[in-house]
């Protein structure tokens, strides 16, 4: 046996200067790691910002294509797309959803033609496109489930058609995997890949979110009938990502990211796919607000958080400080 007794062990001889540091550093963290959200709206020449979420904007589409284009030059291999829809295209059924000339299909577009290298990540949800600012059809104040599966379908094929190069399934209703790969296969869109939110939790962090796509005040009620409880075993978060796995999903996501930590390395290890990591808006803003407030040290709380991450074992991050850390890191 070794001897780990002081003084023939010295832990801080491997930290006492930086190039030893790095030389043994065992993980790190690069563009590539990183997912950037992006949040678009109808209008040419329009940036708005998101009043709960400092520093975020929505992009009308033109901007989005710029945005899009620098986070290319970054070295950001991807962006999700989320839309804030119109109120008059709103509805119970969500119909707006599988529009193929709805803002998130011509946004896909849009980018696709002018940046055709970097992936587009887009949310598979119907509470974007409802009046009541659930993720799926409410009959008898209940999200049904097999009502909203087939709806998601018919808005995966058609984000798929517009160019998608992932679908990202965000509603968590059950079997939801199994039916889009399906769809998809028998739609020729053999290569379209499928993110699932296979560990969403129904959490407090996400309300800046909300505002951001325009579904804050919409909501009856609460998600806790199909996202998952807070204080639950990690052995359901794996059980979801199996699930997800055994039906078709090439990735699997935990989210919010850092309460969650525990499930991101639970799930990381006991499943053979990449799995990822959302740092969701009430995460941000709360970072945001420490920053603003000079509690917190600005780039390397950023890196700080994010290397927690992959840490825990992400294979990648969805993060809104995605441009910016990428831009870091680049320097």
């Amino acid at each position: 046996m070794s001897n780990t007794q002081f003084p023939a062990t010295r832990m801080r001889r491997a930290r006492q200067a930086p190039w030893v540091r790095n030389m043994v550093q065992t993980h790190t963290l690069t563009p590539s790691d990183l997912i950037w959200p992006l949040f678009v709206i109808e209008g040419k020449n329009i940036r708005t910002p998101i009043a709960a979420m400092p520093g975020v904007e929505r992009f009308s589409i033109d901007l989005a294509v710029k945005q899009a284009r620098e986070a290319a030059l970054l070295g950001i291999p991807c962006i999700a797309l989320f839309p804030n829809t119109p109120d008059h295209l709103r509805s119970s059924d969500a119909c707006e959803a599988w529009n193929p000339e709805n803002l998130m299909c011509r946004a896909i577009r849009a980018i696709k033609a002018e940046v055709p290298e970097i992936g587009i990540m887009a949310d598979v949800a119907l509470d974007p496109y409802t009046t009541h600012g659930h993720d799926g059809i409410v009959e008898n104040d209940y999200v049904q489930n097999d009502k909203t599966v087939a709806a998601l379908v018919k808005q995966a094929v058609c984000l798929a058609n517009a160019g998608a190069d992932i679908v990202a399934p965000s509603d968590m209703m059950d079997g939801r995997i199994g039916a889009i790969r399906t769809a998809l296969e028998a739609g020729g869109l053999h290569n379209t890949l499928i993110m699932a939110y296979s560990a969403k939790y129904a959490s407090a962090y996400y309300g800046p979110f909300r505002d951001a796509v325009g579904t804050i005040g919409r909501l009856k009620g609460d998600k806790k009938t199909y996202q998952m409880q807070p204080a639950n075993h990690v052995r359901e978060a794996i059980a979801e990502a199996q699930h997800d796995i055994a039906e078709g999903a090439d990735f699997v996501m935990v989210k919010p990211g850092l309460p969650y930590l525990d499930v991101l390395a639970a799930v990381a290890q006991a499943c053979d796919r990449p799995t990822f990591a959302y740092q969701v808006s009430g995460e941000y803003t709360m970072l945001q607000l420490a920053f603003a407030a000079g509690a917190l040290e600005r780039e390397t709380t950023i890196y700080e958080t994010l290397i927690a991450f992959k840490r825990a074992g992400a294979s990648g991050i969805i993060t809104y400080f995605a441009k910016e850390m990428a831009a870091m890191l680049k320097s």
